[in-house]
Parts: structure tokens; sequence; C-alpha cells
């Protein structure tokens, strides 16, 4: 009696959903034969990859490793970053005894989910182990020699390399292997590892570095010091993305330790910590366009801005924080009196990085005095390098409403004119982004629509093919999206840029670039486009007393109206916006911030709004990309995205939406929105992604049980509102069939059982359906209640014999199962009915002529008459 939904599949999609209920069985044969059928039938290279990664995982309870690794192996030839497949075929090689192999794929595993204790508790123990075995086999210094020997030597057999690399990460993770390695000239060779330029013994190299400096200070400084700040930030921006993250690693275990972290004291913190700041803000201070600039990659700097943001968020105390600050104003102050107008560039370039790292100190940097004036003056330079930096420095610095102030007083001119005048797309499409923030910054005299002469459209247009002109290096290209992030705020424009596919497409290849900027940028160029801003509703009494008052009201564009806003969305879709908003969701937390998410959530739920796009959303990773989202971020944020997993769980197939465990971790964002705070639409949708839930498994109930949902959900089972009222009893229906529920209703002290008896008096066939389906499961599984419910409410016999008689033949079966369950409970309760209508009523269904339409119906009625004559109480009677 379960409230569920029917979904029609292709035979490759559906084999699959029953290997998985095969599966979740026990049966792993039946699940392997329906895994390897859907293998042989299907044609998708994705699902391929999830048809073998699934059966690996059969092969391994089946304990047939061999089988399961292979299965592994191919799931990762489809895709190399499948987690799952990844560390199902570590756990395939250690039960193989191939223990560096599969050390190798669980630390894959750990670097992609740092957090994950699962695989951080694996690598340790293959850790332990692999450490035990090189400790049976020899742990002296020449033991040490003789694997950097083999690593370094190119004619070495792979697997011999591979074991050495492992062999050696391991000894960097254990405290005496790691002081092994420092004390032989190990740093110098894991750097010759480095520069070999081999991506495997890279990261070998890397991982080894990290393990050594993890809890011992004097050995990170010392590290720190011999590899260089420059080669660390030269390393991280590699285009490699497990080397650049194992970086990442290594760069924040030094900082940890540095900062007081480590298990040993360090007298040399500071000087350490003052060294490295200087280092990064040198990096950070480079331009590209100069020919002294150091080598950089395009990531190089902005990951220095992440690097220095991360330094500043674990400074622990003001003092240290006021040191921090002192070194970069050493650094602005330091060209000043020099006449050196290249010095002053690094130093204002510096400004820009820390405005894209820690902003706090940005702005206190820029009310150092003089600063503003010097970008100012910048601005009106004759050289294009000073007004390519001064246009980029004043557009970070703007984002302050205080000092956009001082811009629009002293530089807007400055920036129309270099827009006009300039020959360099470089510092045009800067000038114009700058006149673009200050055109949108609220409560300023300047208006962008003015500069463009009444026509917005035409700036969009001019950043549209900034956007498409691959010619134009990527770093400026990103500019143009930060561009349309504001002009997409034109109705026109927004419509305009729906329709350019090669534009959007542009801009969802940018967004898959690790850089803060443009993922703001392209989450709100989107949030523009779906119309997923916050709108304040117009009073009408307010409106008509401002037009009395001949106050200017401001009217809806045509363009802004539902029906070219649903167009946008399907215009967006059809160019692949979820699989963008899925990748952006993957960037590192220091890219993207709380801010960006929210932007990102309200994109989902705009996106969600149509029943028929959520299938497609769901097949590109949407439903995947808004668990996070509904977890972390601002509160708006998580409640946009709840609401849109809510949307996406109402009507979509759990299984499919949120395969494996990922179906658990819905369940509380789910829970969050029965808030009174919440508005209406979010309770009920809410209410039927639950429905949907507890009607799959027991242990989906339990889970929704655990994140005490119950009492919320009861609560809006006496909501005045019939929509959430049905939607709270269908839900409660299918939680009743949990056995911990069913204890919450024969236990003394509550009218839980009141409520759904009265329910099913409502005159809302819908609500009887439920209410009575409830009943009828909770009576047959609990005798107690059968009793009890004559005893809550002195209207249930009239309420049970309105079901028994309803024109509607699935409630009057649920009636007639509720009479049966109360007959069979107990003779006195039996004979207690015998003597009222009930048993006439009875008669009459139970003496009717077969009917293949009502046959369910007749039989019980015929089952509840033939337990009263076990009884005794009636005596046979013909049906004649």
């Amino acid at each position: 009696m379960c409230v569920s939904v029917s979904w029609q599949n292709s035979d490759p999609v559906q084999l699959k959903e029953e290997g998985n209920k095969y599966f979740q069985a026990n049966d792993y044969e039946k699940a392997v034969q329906s895994y390897t059928q859907a293998i042989k039938l299907n044609k998708d290279k994705a699902l391929q990859a999830v048809l073998y990664r699934n059966r690996a995982a059969c092969f391994l309870k089946k304990e047939e490793y061999a089988k399961a690794a292979s299965d592994a192996s191919r799931a990762i030839d489809i895709n190399t970053s499948d987690i799952k497949a990844l560390y199902r075929r570590s756990q395939a090689l250690e039960k193989l005894g191939k223990l560096d192999q599969a050390f190798k794929d669980v630390q894959k595993c750990a670097t992609m989910e740092p957090r994950n204790k699962n695989f951080q508790e694996t690598l340790r123990r293959l850790g332990a182990d692999i450490q035990e075995k090189v400790n049976a086999g020899g742990s002296s210094p020449g033991f040490t020699d003789q694997m950097f020997e083999i690593l370094l030597d190119e004619n070495s057999e792979k697997e011999k390399r591979e074991k050495a690399a492992n062999n050696l990460i391991v000894l960097g993770r254990e405290e005496a292997g790691a002081e092994r390695i420092f004390q032989n000239n190990g740093v110098s060779l894991l750097l010759q590892l480095i520069e070999t330029k081999n991506p495997e013994l890279i990261l070998a190299a890397v991982r080894t570095l990290s393990g050594m400096c993890t809890g011992h200070k004097a050995r990170a400084t010392a590290i720190l010091h011999y590899l260089g700040i420059d080669n660390i930030c030269m390393w991280m921006s590699v285009d490699n993305e497990e080397i650049s993250l194992a970086v990442c690693n290594l760069l924040q275990t030094i900082t940890d330790c540095l900062l007081g972290q480590g298990k040993e004291e360090h007298h040399g913190k500071e000087e350490a910590v003052v060294l490295g700041l200087k280092k990064i803000l040198k990096v950070v201070g480079q331009i590209p366009e100069m020919p002294d600039c150091l080598p950089l990659t395009e990531n190089t700097q902005l990951t220095a801005s992440v690097l220095l943001n991360k330094l500043y968020d674990d400074l622990r105390c003001d003092p240290e924080r006021d040191n921090y600050r002192v070194i970069c104003e050493e650094y602005i102050n330091w060209p000043r009196g020099t006449g050196n107008m290249d010095k002053t560039l690094h130093a204002i370039q510096m400004v820009s990085g820390i405005l894209q790292g820690p902003f706090d100190l940005g702005n206190k940097l820029l009310g150092m005095k003089g600063v503003m004036e010097m970008m100012v003056a910048l601005c009106g330079s004759e050289r294009e390098i000073d007004q390519l930096v001064a246009v980029e420095a004043l557009i970070h610095a703007s984002t302050k409403l205080s000092r956009a102030s001082f811009i629009i007083s002293n530089g807007v001119t400055l920036l129309k004119e270099i827009y006009k005048k300039t020959k360099n797309e470089k510092i045009k499409i800067r000038a114009l982004v700058g006149l673009c923030k200050l055109g949108s910054a609220g409560g300023t005299d300047y208006g962008l629509r003015q500069f463009a002469e009444g026509s917005t459209e035409k700036l969009a247009k001019q950043c549209r093919k900034w956007l498409c002109n691959t010619s134009i290096d990527a770093r400026t290209r990103k500019w143009a999206v930060e561009g349309l992030a504001y002009l997409t705020l034109d109705a026109d424009v927004k419509d305009d840029f729906v329709e350019d596919e090669p534009a959007l497409q542009a801009m969802f290849e940018l967004a898959k670039a690790s850089d803060k900027t443009i993922l703001y940028s392209v989450a709100s160029a989107l949030v523009n486009c779906t119309n997923s801003y916050d709108t304040k509703e117009l009073v009408p009494e307010l409106v008509q007393l401002a037009k009395f008052s001949k106050q200017h009201v401001p009217e809806e564009h045509p363009k802004d109206k539902k029906d070219f806003v649903v167009k946008r969305v399907k215009r967006l879709l059809k160019a692949g916006v979820v699989s963008a908003l899925a990748c952006m969701v993957k960037a590192d937390s220091a890219i993207l911030t709380d801010q960006s998410k929210e932007l990102i959530a309200r994109v989902f739920l705009a996106l969600c709004e149509d029943p028929k796009d959520r299938g497609t959303i769901v097949a590109q990773g949407g439903g995947k990309a808004l668990i996070p989202l509904a977890v972390e971020g601002t509160e708006v944020g998580k409640i946009k995205a709840s609401h849109a997993l809510a949307k996406i769980a109402a009507i979509s197939n759990p299984d499919i939406a949120f395969p494996g465990e990922r179906v658990y971790e819905v369940v509380r964002p789910l829970v969050s929105l029965l808030n009174t705070e919440r508005d209406g639409l979010q309770n009920y949708e809410a209410l039927l992604g639950l429905t949907n839930f507890s009607g799959r498994s027991d242990k989906l109930r339990m889970k929704i049980v655990k994140e005490r949902a119950l009492p919320d959900i009861e609560n809006y089972m006496f909501e005045n509102h019939d929509q959430i009222r049905q939607a709270a009893t269908e839900c409660m229906c299918n939680l009743v069939v949990n056995k911990e529920v069913q204890e919450r209703f024969v236990a003394d002290g509550n009218d839980r059982l009141k409520l759904v008896v009265l329910l099913c008096g409502e005159d809302d066939e819908k609500l009887q359906v439920a209410a009575s389906g409830a009943l009828a499961m909770l009576t047959a599984a609990q005798k107690k209640l059968c009793s009890k419910m004559t005893e809550v409410t002195t209207q249930w016999l009239e309420i049970l014999q309105r079901l028994c008689l309803h024109d509607n033949m699935e409630v009057q079966h649920r009636g007639l199962v509720i009479a049966f369950n109360l007959i069979s409970a107990d003779k006195e309760l039996a004979m207690k009915m015998v003597k009222t209508e009930l048993l006439e009523i009875l008669t009459y269904v139970g003496k009717q002529e077969d009917d293949p339409k009502k046959q369910h119906i007749i039989n019980v009625a015929r089952d509840c008459l033939t337990k009263c004559m076990d009884y005794g109480l009636i005596k046979p009677l013909s049906r004649a």
C-alpha cells in the first residue's frame, strides 16, 4: 500500500536496475548476470563504466578478486576519476596481496576526497602493512638509496618503480623513515624525481615530501627553504589535476606546521612565515606582460592568492594578522620615492592579488594614503601596461561601495576615455568591466545606460565576441564573462545571450577553470538569465499610492515575464548548463565561495521548475551536485539547493537520481524544509520527496525517522492547506510500515492513532486513501492498535462504515481490510462489531456476484464474514 511512482526504462538501464535490486537482496550471482547482459546491450560509455563498476562490487562479494580488479580497471579506463571504481580495485588488489598497487589506488581516492575517513583509514592500514614488509626486507640507509636508484633509472621495470615509489611514500609517512630519507640527502633526490617530469614519479616525490613535513616543524621549514616557494607555486599550476592537488596538500601541510600545528617546537616559525609570505607576495605582484616576469602558468597567481587567503585565515590572533598586514604595507611602500614606475606597478598588482584573496586585508591596504590615488593616476598614463594594471586594480577595488564612490568621483571619466580610445583589447575589455561594475553599484550618480547611449546590448555583443575569440588569452576572456555578469541584468541582453550558443559554450568551458572570479561571474550571469534572484513583491496599494504622488514605479520588462524566462531556461538546458554547474561545484572550497554556491543553488532551483526537465538534470549530474550545496554555504543557498533536491526527489526514481549510499545524504536536506519558516511549496515538495523515499526501503524509512522528521510530518497532517495535509498523510502511510514508527503509535499518551482515524473521515478522497492505507497497515501489524482504535474516538465505527461503503474502490478496499484486522484481532471486538450495522454492510458486499474489477473487495468482505462464522457469532448465509 506504499505510495510510489512508476518508471519506464530502456533495456540496459532496466537491466542495471535489476542488477541493483539483486545486489541489495544479496543475490550476487543474478546481479552479475543482469550487469553482464546490460554490458552486452549497452552503447553508452558513461553507463558502461557504471556497469563494470557495479559488477566489480559483485565479484568482491563473491570473493572473486581477480575478476573484481579487472572490471574496476575497465571502469577506470573509461573514467579515470571514478572514485568508486578506484576504491573497489584497491580492495581487490589488497586481497590479491598487491599492497603497493592497492595503496596507490586508495591514495588517489584520498586525494580526491581528503575528508573521507574510510579512505584515510584504509590508507593508514595499508601503509602500516607495507611498512611492516619494508622493515622485514631491510630498512637501512642503503635500502632507501636502493629505492631512489630504481626510481631514477629509466631502464627499471615499471612494476619495480611503482613498488619503490610506494615504499618511499610509506617511509615518508613514518617518523623514523622520514628522518632516514631526510638525513640521507633524500630531499635532493626527491627534487630530482620531480625534475624528471614523469607524472608518476612527481606524485610519489610530492606525497613523500608531504609525509615528511607532517607534524614536524623543523623538517617542514628546511624542506620549504630547499624547495623554494616559487617552485612549489609553479608545480601547483601544472596541467595535471592529481599533481596540482598533491602539491596543494604539501603546501597546506607545510603551512600547518609553520603555524604551530606540529608535534615539535620550532623557534624559527615567524621567520619562516615572513620569508614564505614575502615570496608569495612577489609571485602575486608579477605582471605577465612585463619582460622581467617570472615564469608563470595561467593559474599561478590565482593559486598564490588562494594561498594568501589560507595563510591569513589560519592566523589565530590579532598580532599575527597585524604582522601579516605590515609585511604587505612594506611591499606597497617599498617603491615610493624611488621614481621607479615599474616597482609601483608591481605594488598595485600585489594589491589586486590580495583583493582576490584575504579581502578584508585588501580593503585595509586600499585605505593606505595614496593607494587609490596611485591607481587613478596610472589610468591616466600613456603607457598601456600602466593602464592595464590600474584598470584591473580599480575593478577589484570597486567591490567595496565606499571605494566605488571614490572611483566614480575620480576615475570614471578616465575609464570611459580608455574604453573609447584604446586599441588594446586587453585594456578595452577591462575598462568595460570596470564601467559595468560601477554602473550596477547602488546609489551612484553614474549610469551604465547613459555611457552606452541607451543600449547595453551593444556592449554585451562586444563581450560575447571577446568571449568566443580563442585567439585572445583565457585570462582576458574571463573579463568578458564578468562584464556579462553585470550586463545580463538587462532583460534584452540576457535574452540575446542565451540564444548565442557559441558564447554559452565558451562561458561553460571557462567555468571549468579553477578561478574564484570566473565561477562567481558565470553563476551571476546564469542567475540573471534564469531570473532566480530575489524580487520584492509590489503591493498594489503602494503602487497606486506611488502613482498618486507622481513617483516612478518600476515596471516589469516584457522579457522578464514567465514565458520568456521559461524559454531561456530551456535554452540553457539544451546548451548543457547542468554539466557546467556540476563541474563548478567540484571546485576547491577556497575557489568556490559560499556566495558562489548560493548563486549556483538558485540556478539549479530555476532549472528544476518544470518536472519534464528534471530527468535531464539528473542525467547530467545535477542530483549529485546539489547534495553538497544543500549542506554547506549560506543559509539561503542551502534552502534553495534543498528545495531543488525536493523537486527532483518528488518525481524521480531515487535509485537513478541518487544511486547507492547517496540517497541517504538527501534525506536531511528534505527534512530541513519541514519548517514553519519555509514557504508552503517547500513544505509540500519536501513531503512529496520523503513520500517517494519512504516507499523504497525500510533503511530509508529508518533514516527519515533518525533525522527526527516524524513530529514535523505529524504536524503537517493537521495543516489547513489540503495538499500539504494530503502529502504529509501519504508520507505517514509509507512510514508506518516501519516497526519503530508502529511502536510510536502503540505507545501510551499520544493522539497519533486518533489523528489517522479522524483523517479517514474527511471528505477529501486522496486524503482518505492515504489515511485509510496507514490505518490498514497499522491494524494489520499491531493487534494492540485494533482495540485502541475503538477507544481513541467515539466516531470510529461511523468512520469505518463510511469507508466500507465508499464509492472509491481503493478507499472501500482499505476500509474492509481495517474491518478484517479488527475482527481477526479479538473475538470480543468482533462481537461488538457484529452487533452494529457493519454486519449488514459486510453481508451486502460479500453477497455480491463475482466481478473481476472488484473481486478483491468482495473477497475481503467474505473473509470478514468467514472469521465471524469461525467465532460462532453468525450462521452461514446463502449468497442467493
